[in-house]
């Protein structure tokens, strides 16, 4: 009897290996989707229980917990609640433990559960972790094999992944503790705040543990410089973070992908504090009353958090209408590809740019960095922006039509939601129970990626072995 049991149970968990591996051979974009819903729906679940909720003898609403878990595992940031008082220490460790998992990646993510049940990395499973560092892996065409991290090497790339975050949250953390101390935390509150603020940081996500958020470090500048840099870090991408890595003291070896991410970064966060700091130093909500040092410190902070950090000393209600919509636009462009940023993706703005480039100088191909770009990423990137832009258009369609707020207000968080920012205005949090589904919705498509999800809905890729005749229409 035994013996027999034994080998149920080895025949039990070889048909699950088998499920997966043929859902995996099949489509692993839909594999990747499941395992995000599915994770999903366990931290709606766990957000439900009495438990996670601080104060009560009942669990969360339906709606709450829903959007509080998929802001978590989709490192968004929005909330419905206010996350330093309404959930309990257990619902506060789900929200650091979610944050980190969603922040891993979808793919990646999925790589990494393919590897625990079949107790390998096998061909498939590189596969999908090798599409998570270059999208156009899903596509048709030459790739590069110097754009993204090589077959073999994504090993070192999961355990990078590991590593580096572990790494990068904790000198964080550490050197936070001085700036809760100062606040007036005691020694656990201070640790505890610091390794909380630290993985919101380096995830990109934005939530506040204490009551008050920010406020008590609304002049504190080595803590928002450590927002920062974690915030930098952590949307630079993990495939930039291997390349710097391995080979940081030899710009020159870079490839294409890291050398475009890092230089369209920093580009948008010197263009995104330039334009906070024109329009924002004479507003008496906002900057108006600071100085010209704090001024240009806070744009600088703004312009890093608009990409999709979260984190705020201003509320942005209080800002110009012109402000909000370069919000709009740091925040639906991001950060990198396979970064725990949402958005299109700095590349996918790059790229875009590179092609209306070569278009006006009449090159027939687009060139970077002694490079050249395939045409068939032009093509995926009006994809994403067309699928982004679609998908942003909708959402603030029902939202509009459920709430009848301010068209402004209803974009910049319809926006936050899908680039998985984080700022609010503050109509979040007043969204009756339809609206809150519509923007967990956003969030949801938002990190999955524009691409990824494009990729699950297709049925599979199809050669076509003939051509039909060309004609060109008329454009512009």
């Amino acid at each position: 009897m035994d013996r027999l049991g034994r080998t149920d149970r080895r025949s039990w968990l070889g048909r699950l290996r088998d499920a997966v591996d043929a859902l995996v051979k099949s489509s692993p974009s839909r594999f990747a989707i499941l395992v995000f819903a599915a994770l999903i729906l366990l931290f709606t679940l766990l957000f439900s229980l009495p438990i996670a909720r601080a104060g009560s003898g009942s669990g969360a609403p339906l709606h709450d917990a829903f959007f509080t878990a998929v802001s978590v595992i989709c490192v968004t940031g929005l909330a419905t609640v206010d996350m330093a008082t309404y959930w309990s220490p257990f619902g506060n460790a789900l929200v650091f433990i979610g944050v980190n998992i969603g922040g891993v990646g979808v793919l990646t993510l999925a790589s990494i559960l393919g590897f625990v049940i079949s107790r390998r990395l096998g061909l498939r499973a590189k596969l999908i972790a090798a599409s998570d560092t270059n999208p156009s892996r899903i596509h048709v065409g030459p790739v590069a094999e110097r754009q993204a991290v090589r077959l073999g090497e994504v090993g070192g790339l999961l355990a990078t992944v590991a590593i580096t975050a572990l790494v990068i949250e904790l000198a964080i953390a550490v050197a936070m503790i001085p700036s809760m101390l100062r606040a007036g935390y005691d020694w656990f509150h201070s640790i505890w705040y610091s390794f909380y603020y630290s993985a919101m940081a380096f995830t990109n996500t934005g939530f506040s543990p204490n009551p008050g958020g920010m406020a008590p470090f609304e002049h504190d500048y080595w803590m928002q410089t450590l927002l920062m840099i974690g915030v930098f870090v952590g949307s630079l991408g993990f495939p930039v973070i291997f390349a710097l890595a391995r080979s940081w003291r030899t710009p020159r070896r870079w490839s294409l992908h890291v050398k475009l991410t890092i230089t369209t970064t920093v580009i948008l966060f010197v263009l995104g504090a330039g334009m906070f700091l024109l329009l924002e130093y004479n507003n008496p909500r906002t900057y108006g009353q600071l100085d010209a040092g704090p001024t240009v410190f806070q744009s600088l902070f703004m312009s890093a958090m608009t990409r999709s950090g979260g984190f705020a000393t201003i509320d942005m209600h209080d800002l110009n209408g012109s402000s909000l919509l370069v919000s709009d636009m740091l925040m639906f462009i991001g950060g990198g590809s396979a970064s725990t940023a949402g958005g299109i993706k700095v590349t996918t703005l790059a790229v875009l740019f590179l092609a209306a480039f070569a278009e006006a100088r009449g090159a027939p191909a687009m060139e970077a960095f002694g490079r050249r770009i395939p045409r068939d990423m032009l093509r995926l990137s009006v994809s994403v922006v067309l699928w982004g832009a679609t998908i942003v258009a909708v959402s603030s369609i029902a939202i509009l039509q459920i709430t009848k707020e301010p068209f402004d207000y209803v974009l910049f968080d319809v926006i936050s939601a899908f680039a998985t920012c984080g700022l609010s205005t503050g109509l979040t949090a007043e969204l009756p129970p339809a609206g809150v589904y519509v923007m967990g919705a956003t969030m949801f498509l938002g990190r999955v990626g524009t691409v990824t999800f494009a990729a699950a809905l297709a049925a599979s890729q199809r050669r076509q072995l003939y051509r039909r005749p060309e004609e060109r229409p008329i454009v512009g």
